[in-house]
């Protein structure tokens, strides 16, 4: 009986090795920086969506969606398919041509 339970004293096995993911830390807020790439590099995306922003421009999903409603109102971008979820945007100059 002894020798059984020593073999439960044992710490119990951990799957998992402990690998974290970096949290990303996004601008929450728009400085001149930002401002002036968004405004020069969004004309040249043909694709525009909030994950293109927040990967590219390092900033806020929030921020990425105010940002995107800014640029259509100003006729930077024109929405392609509009989506409770998703909203896809291109350049619109392309639509000039």
């Amino acid at each position: 009986m002894a020798p059984a339970a020593a073999g439960k004293a044992k710490a119990k096995k951990k799957w998992s090795k402990g690998k974290v993911k970096d949290k990303a830390q996004h601008a929450v807020i728009l400085d001149k920086a930002i401002s002036d790439k968004l405004a020069k590099d969004v004309q040249s995306y043909r694709l525009v969506t909030v994950a293109v922003l927040v990967d590219r421009l390092k900033i806020n999903g929030s921020l990425a969606r105010k940002c995107l409603a800014d640029l259509e109102e100003k006729g930077v971008i024109k929405k392609v398919v509009s989506h409770s979820k998703l909203n896809i945007y291109t350049r619109a100059v392309a639509a000039a041509e």
